[in-house]
């Protein structure tokens, strides 16, 4: 019998979503309290990596069991074990050809970004941070020229393990609320460490370093030099994956409308 579940998490305290020795990683936690509330050790298969400091609204998983619960109690009896930081937002019992990775058609992320003279508090680890004004125009006018497919070469991170760099994005989308940036970024898969270079590049271009074009030039040149440094991963949230109808699973969850 297959599950598959959507987690949500803060990351600030984890080495990223997988499971490494140290243990402190979303994977493992998640694992580990599966493990206790199915009584026989449990691997999970995700939509997505994230991240060490990147967080994760609706991270999809799937695994395989022999255990016949409900799915609310899959959700409660997983949370009982799990620490306050990482939560299971629901269960859903679905067909063995199910794979949370491979069929899935899209994935969401969102970066949240606070523009302030002064570093954040009570938000920090939760939003990135910049001091001088962002030109929203500017930054949109810039994402324009990321639209579509491209090799994204100059967007990967040296250790990206990913087959090919040639990648599909939709339009991103930029807007204000307040002092708070929102940056939603879709596409078919992404590189390592893409989005957080990709938003280095935005706001370069925010802030008058380089005029809109040089986004061209920068994804034309396929090298990662070309581009600016990796932004902080603080503000950068995994909104999930997207899948086909026909499987009846959640496309996002409550707190999607609380982000800033």
């Amino acid at each position: 019998m297959r599950l598959a579940l959507g987690i949500s998490y803060n990351g600030q305290a984890y080495d990223g979503w997988q499971s490494q020795p140290s243990g402190r990683t979303v994977q493992d936690k998640l694992q580990h309290a599966l493990g206790r509330f199915a009584t026989h050790p449990v691997h999970t298969i995700c939509a997505g990596r994230t991240d060490a400091g990147v967080h994760g609204l609706m991270q999809v998983v799937h695994f395989d069991t022999q255990l016949q619960r409900e799915d609310i109690s899959w959700v409660r009896g997983t949370n009982t074990f799990l620490p306050p930081d990482i939560a299971v937002q629901w269960a859903r019992h679905v067909p063995d050809s199910f794979h949370s990775r491979a069929s899935a058609k899209a994935r969401r992320y969102t970066y949240v970004l606070l523009e302030s003279p002064v570093r954040p508090s009570v938000d920090a680890g939760r939003v990135g941070w910049v001091f001088r004004p962002l030109d929203g125009e500017a930054m949109r006018e810039a994402a324009i020229h990321l639209i579509g497919e491209h090799d994204f070469t100059s967007f990967r991170a040296s250790s990206c393990q990913a087959r090919s760099p040639v990648k599909t994005l939709e339009p991103v989308r930029i807007s204000r609320r307040g002092a708070y940036w929102r940056f939603e970024f879709q596409a078919n898969a992404f590189l390592h460490h893409m989005i957080r270079n990709l938003m280095g590049c935005l706001v370069y271009v925010g802030q008058g370093v380089h005029p809109p074009e040089w986004m061209r030039d920068v994804l034309q040149a396929r090298s990662r030099d070309a581009a600016a440094p990796t932004f902080s991963p603080d503000g950068l949230y995994f909104l999930g994956p997207l899948y086909d109808d026909a499987w009846g699973l959640p496309s996002q969850v409550p707190a999607y409308d609380g982000l800033p």
